[in-house]
């Protein structure tokens, strides 16, 4: 058919004529051969090509190589002239501009066709055909829509109830590895029970037969341990020195000092309070007074040897408080009146053990006399 004849019977549509022609590979591809212009055909007449275009990437490359061998200012050759170098490297810019140009427009032509095939090829035919599982309602896109959000659901139940079944499985096979252990366990311990009860009685019996009278070393000390199978030998060299030289950790060094100077300034204390009266004089008083001031000087720097123990002191239980002036006053006082009231009951009890013994005397001695008087 004709242009004219065209353009009579879609005289008022001429657009919706043209599209599906302007849209065909063919006439795409002939639209795309531009013809140069004048500007280009002078490029690739410089650089020695064809006119018409045609040349590669690599013979452009090629021609632009052997012209600046011949008129690159750095290379030597007679023809050598930089104003015409400079005309070829600009012709090469834009032959090379021109072929990228080409390129990407053949490429966006060819991107185009595969995507006509692609969706001509995956397009779905007769939708309005398709059951979809009787799932939705509506049009064809409709329930195709819903026939996809039933099917993603259908796919996360399905996801869900295995995720299930494969927890159930490895809980059940957890409880069984569970109940086996304990079984083997449980037979461990009994021939352990069973290898214990036969040694303890084969231990009774060699008893009572006397095996053990006459061993070697008895009644002697245990012998120290020579040797650790599991401590490093270097290790176990140094700690032997230590031990035989009587070496002791620092905080267990400084732990024993406070001890015996704690006992020591008790006793100390106990001993004054137990040479004044009960209860005490006025001078008493004072001389009760000085003593205490200076326990409490004492007390004061044995706290600050307690400050210097809990920093060394390598575990948390072993760590130790302050000493308290006044518990450590009532302490003593508490003390000395038990001491007193100890006193003062075998004072008593002595008074009483006299007595007895000088009635018992006088009674006997009474007991003579008259019996003397008798035999007069």
């Amino acid at each position: 058919m004709s242009c004219s004849m065209l353009l009579r019977l879609h005289h008022g549509d001429l657009r919706k004529v043209l599209l599906p022609i302007c849209k065909a590979p063919t006439l795409r591809t002939l639209c795309s051969g531009t013809r140069l212009s004048r500007s280009l055909r002078e490029s690739y007449r410089l650089l020695q090509l064809p006119e018409d275009g045609d040349s590669s990437p690599a013979e452009v490359r090629e021609a632009y190589v052997r012209m600046a061998k011949l008129y690159h200012p750095d290379s030597g050759a007679p023809t050598a002239d930089s104003a015409l170098f400079c005309h070829i490297e600009e012709a090469y810019r834009a032959v090379v501009a021109h072929m990228a140009r080409r390129g990407s427009a053949s490429l966006y032509a060819q991107m185009e066709e595969d995507e006509e095939d692609k969706n001509k090829s995956h397009a779905p035919q007769h939708r309005q055909y398709l059951s979809f599982e009787g799932v939705g309602s509506g049009t064809p896109s409709q329930r195709e829509r819903q026939y996809r959000q039933f099917r993603m659901d259908r796919a996360t139940d399905q996801v869900l109830e295995y995720r299930r079944k494969r927890m159930e499985q490895a809980a059940a096979e957890e409880g069984a590895m569970v109940t086996r252990d304990a079984r083997v366990r449980s037979k461990q311990i009994k021939i352990t029970q069973a290898m214990e009860r036969l040694v303890e009685d084969l231990i009774q019996e060699s008893m009572a037969r006397g095996d053990f009278h006459n061993l070697s070393g008895a009644g002697k000390p245990l012998r120290k341990f020579d040797h650790n199978p599991y401590a490093d030998p270097m290790t176990h060299n140094l700690n032997r020195i230590l031990i035989d030289n009587g070496y002791q950790p620092e905080w267990i060094v400084t732990q024993k000092e406070i001890r015996e100077t704690i006992t020591k300034m008790r006793e100390r204390l106990k001993d004054v309070r137990s040479r004044l009266g009960s209860p005490m004089r006025h001078s008493e008083q004072l001389q009760w007074k000085e003593h205490c001031a200076a326990f409490a000087d004492e007390l004061k720097n044995l706290n600050k040897k307690v400050d210097n123990f809990n920093l060394v002191v390598p575990l948390m239980n072993l760590q130790m408080v302050h000493f308290n002036m006044t518990k450590e006053v009532e302490k003593v006082l508490k003390a000395d009146q038990e001491y007193r009231k100890q006193k003062e009951k075998e004072r008593k009890f002595v008074e009483e053990r006299e007595k007895a013994d000088m009635s018992q005397q006088n009674v006997r001695q009474g007991l003579i006399m008259w019996m003397q008087s008798l035999l007069k």
